[in-house]
């Protein structure tokens, strides 16, 4: 295969309208995992620099809670178009930062753009109410206003999305950001905030930093000014996040962990089923929080499915995203790679079917096979443990009682899918799995203009749809009497 070579950005926080290297001396270095060679290393923040862009988010956040919506809403129009100008070059570093296929990485960046146009108008529409009152010449009002600085942190598997999510939704309320992107794929992010900036966003409104973690969110987490926290990472971060929040009673948005189970009936087309299920399954190698995992087949097509699955599996190509030609990329890191690894000896040591995989593909870069594992129990680890990598288990049922009992057996709820041409089951379904989004017949979990939470461990609140921008909002209630 072919590949082309992609210049790298510098690399450096943005603190109150200033890009800077911070006060730190030390850096992470930043690797392509497609061919494990260095892109750029990036700066560590260190105390100074987390209170200098909290500091920077404190004071522009009294101007920006008085700028109108509509102003706001023209300068995340400006910077999505700026997005949507260079969506190419945003594709490209999204493939080697992450190593997602190209052709997967150009719709990660329309959908980007197309979650701060949402928000730009959602923004627009933050409605109160009047509220009838009791006694003459008295009115009663229901405001939104914005909540106040915002700590936000985002992960590496969604390089582009996950941090214009968390930049749109808080600012469309009228609210500040100190966003702390993955030190893994900064590229990605800091092109977001340098859109933001060419859109003419005030100083000050967005910061981005990089830091180690734990002192980061130590530093944020534990300032009354900080009135929220949005985090997409796993459960027990977020857990870790709400403890630091607790004292001060901040808002949470936590989208965490899950493991989504697949029910599929005996009545469907189980070859076209199982073809659109492995596209789903790989789809940036399985490391999305919403990816199919745990299929439950009834016993009557189970087999068939495997097969069905594996063949169309087997025609997956594997390799450096960079090539038009590849279906799928490598894995992120080389923890992935270990944790691949795991689940698939748990599976062998239990004498579990691995009828595709299950093996790491070359020695550059971080390659795992697509693997399947068949015919899994409550025991094995993957039926237990998220594998957010390229990596899936099937599981007969007889009865749809068995089916739901599976399915909600994990304390995770984030997304589930139904596979069946019957309304009544389809009913059934949708009222009893326990997820914050249940989706019949497709496998696409999440819209910008839909809402997107978990139930359980899979998180607090809500990103996206109308709920994105009032979740840093906050509820006034007002009296006048003439």
């Amino acid at each position: 295969m072919t590949t082309r070579t992609i210049a790298y950005p510098d690399l450096s926080s943005y603190i109150g309208g200033t890009w800077t290297r911070g006060s730190g001396t030390e850096e992470v270095t930043v690797l392509n995992p497609a061919t494990g060679t260095e892109l750029g290393a990036v700066p560590l923040g260190i105390n100074d620099d987390f209170v200098a862009a909290l500091d920077a988010a404190d004071a522009a956040f009294g101007s920006w809670r008085r700028t109108s919506p509509t102003t706001r809403a023209e300068i995340l129009r400006r910077a999505a178009a700026i997005m949507r100008a260079r969506a190419s070059e945003l594709a490209d570093l999204i493939t080697v930062e992450l190593g997602k296929p190209t052709r997967e990485a150009r719709v990660e960046v329309v959908t980007a753009a197309e979650h701060i146009e949402w928000a730009a108008e959602e923004g627009r529409r933050g409605y109160g109410r009047d509220i009838p009152a009791r006694t003459p010449r008295t009115v009663q009002t229901v405001r939104r206003e914005p909540l106040g600085p915002i700590a936000g942190f985002a992960p590496w598997n969604a390089p582009l999305i996950t941090p214009a999510r968390k930049i749109a939704y808080v600012l469309a309320a009228g609210c500040t950001l100190v966003l702390k992107p993955s030190e893994e794929t900064p590229g990605c992010a800091l092109a977001l905030v340098r859109a933001f900036e060419e859109a003419g966003l005030p100083e000050g409104v967005l910061n981005a930093i990089f830091g180690k973690p734990e002192s980061v969110s130590t530093y944020l987490l534990s300032d009354s000014r900080v009135k929220g926290v949005t985090f997409t990472g796993s459960t027990g971060v977020g857990r870790a996040l709400a403890s630091l929040a607790a004292p001060s009673m901040k808002r949470l948005i936590l989208e965490l962990g899950g493991n989504a189970p697949v029910i599929i009936n005996a009545d469907v087309d189980v070859k076209a089923v199982a073809e659109s299920a492995v596209r789903a399954t790989y789809r940036n190698a399985g490391q999305i929080c919403t990816s199919p995992s745990r299929f439950l087949i009834h016993d009557s097509i189970h087999d068939d499915f495997v097969q069905a699955f594996t063949q169309s599996a087997r025609t997956l190509v594997v390799g450096n995203g960079l090539d038009e030609r590849t279906d799928m990329g490598p894995v992120a890191n080389e923890q992935r790679v270990a944790a691949m690894a795991m689940l698939t000896e748990d599976a062998r040591r239990r004498g579990i079917d691995i009828p595709l995989g299950g093996h790491r593909i070359g020695e550059a870069g971080s390659f795992w096979s697509p693997t399947l594992l068949a015919g899994v129990d409550d025991e094995c680890l993957i039926s237990n443990a998220e594998p957010f990598g390229p990596m899936a288990s099937t599981r007969p049922f007889h009865s749809l009682d068995e089916a739901i009992a599976v399915a909600n057996r994990l304390p995770v709820g984030l997304a589930s899918y139904v596979w069946t041409n019957s309304l009544s089951d389809a009913t059934r379904l949708l009222d009893e799995i326990e997820a914050g989004s249940v989706v019949v017949n497709r496998w696409q979990a999440s819209l910008p203009e839909t809402p997107f939470g978990g139930y359980d461990d899979s998180g607090v609140g809500t990103e996206g749809g109308i709920e994105g921008v009032s979740a840093f909002q906050r509820i006034k209630y007002t009296s006048f009497a003439a």
